[in-house]
């Protein structure tokens, strides 16, 4: 393995490039197989490549309706390539790997160290075994939780498996359902007073975006915040506000003929799952432009590193907000719980921003001419898209050929991450120690 690595000269990044592709294009074939649509006919093979790659980059953006268009079989395919996609290919081959016995050697570790964002090599296998074990319970919680309620609604056979496929996909963060045609607006607006279903649902979501070193951190010191790493708190307090503030605005701004405690309900489902997730208990056809705008912006920001949600993250928005804070008192650096920022993680932040913000915008505006629709609606596609969110105006089933590989790029892009892709196909270049003569420029 390590001879193969050299000769190619393979790196972590191309490996995670190349395990997503592989499993996405595996999913595309699987999902064209005549038995995995209900018509009994192959599905084109851009209907499967685009959902194969929602599937795989948990998102959620879909052309043909899950429910209604694709067998039990295609439905598995689906929920298959979410879990897969959700805790990583690396980490998934590497699950497989401990489950047979078979030894971890130190380029694996080291993989596994880049897909799940630790600190270290030493000690992923067991953080890994760890991960296998919260995703089975959390995800096996939140099925038998919400078990009771699908199986009144749908029957026990089926509300089993309804129960099972919605704790994955929100786990997950990839905003899949299965409720079809059975409502208006479909996802899960017809359980938007269920306090059971939104409740699951958002903790569901909330802790799989979390990231997983945060979960190790919590599962260490439990409730001693001063002892976590500076990541777990960032991540911590900055998933905290980004979920209260949020709620509130949507309170104001949407959901006015609401009973209170629906009111309350579906403004904290909707602050909660446009950071990634993809399920909706409201129509966003009929939200305001205020709230259109706020939930794009909470698309963009997306989860925590090392989860299984995408966005720019929870992280670089926040080390955005605390260099510009510096900026504005003239410190030198940026800090955070009496500890410095490094430098590189700051411009590391505003790369991945500019990367992200980039994109989202020459895409919206790009499909926003292919197709001749209003601006905001197309921009809030290309935000769900390259957040891996999963949130629809209506428009990406009436998208053209060109416009749906656009989204497609974006969603890869979103799950993979702008630096993987970046650290990818730009060469390791050395500059040994010479640095050039400083010059000030003007700036504001």
């Amino acid at each position: 393995m390590k001879l193969f690595h050299r000769k190619l000269k393979i790196r972590s990044s191309h490996v995670i490039l190349l395990g997503f592709l592989l499993l996405i294009l595996t999913g595309a074939l699987l999902l064209r197989l005549p038995f995995a649509s209900r018509d009994g006919r192959s599905a084109d093979f851009l209907t499967c490549l685009f959902t194969s790659t929602s599937s795989v980059c948990v998102t959620g953006l879909i052309v043909r309706d899950t429910a209604t268009s694709w067998t039990l079989f295609g439905q598995i395919v689906i929920l298959s390539l979410i879990q897969l996609g959700g805790i990583g290919v690396v980490t998934a081959a590497v699950i497989l790997s401990i489950l047979s016995g078979r030894r971890i050697g130190l380029i694996e570790r080291q993989e596994i160290m880049n897909s799940i964002s630790a600190p270290q090599v030493g000690g992923v296998v067991r953080l890994t075994r760890f991960l296998l074990r919260g995703i089975a319970l959390f995800e096996g919680a939140g099925a038998l939780v919400m078990l009771p309620v699908f199986v009144r609604d749908f029957g026990f056979p089926k509300g089993a498996w309804y129960a099972v496929f919605h704790s994955v996909s929100a786990f997950c963060n990839a905003g899949f359902d299965l409720m079809g045609i059975r409502q208006k607006y479909s996802s899960l607006t017809s359980y938007a007073s269920d306090p059971i279903v939104n409740i699951t649902v958002m903790l569901l979501i909330v802790i799989g975006g979390l990231g997983f070193l945060t979960w190790n951190d919590i599962r260490t010191w439990k409730f001693n915040f001063r002892r976590y790493r500076l990541q777990s708190r960032i991540v911590l307090t900055t998933s905290l506000l980004l979920v209260a503030v949020p709620a509130v605005c949507f309170y104001f701004l949407e959901y006015a003929g609401l009973p209170g405690g629906e009111r309350v309900l579906c403004s904290l489902f909707q602050s909660v799952t446009a950071r990634t997730a993809g399920f909706n208990t409201a129509d966003y056809g009929s939200m305001s432009e205020p709230g259109v705008l706020l939930t794009i912006l909470l698309m963009l920001i997306g989860g925590s590193p090392g989860s299984t949600a995408g966005g720019m993250k929870t992280t670089t928005f926040a080390l955005l907000i605390l260099s510009t804070e510096a900026a504005f008192r003239k410190k030198s650096d940026a800090t955070c719980f009496g500890r410095r920022i490094p430098i590189e993680n700051v411009r590391n932040a505003f790369s991945v921003a500019f990367l992200y913000m980039g994109l989202f915008l020459l895409s919206g505006m790009v499909i926003c001419r292919v197709e001749g629709r209003p601006l905001l609606t197309c921009l809030f596609e290309t935000a769900s898209a390259i957040g891996t969110v999963g949130l629809s105006m209506g428009l990406t089933p009436h998208l053209h050929t060109v416009s749906k590989l656009i989204l497609i790029a974006l969603m890869y892009f979103g799950r993979v991450g702008g630096l993987t892709i970046v650290f990818a196909v730009i060469p390791n270049i050395r500059n040994g120690n010479a640095r050039c003569v400083p010059e000030k420029v003007t700036v504001g």
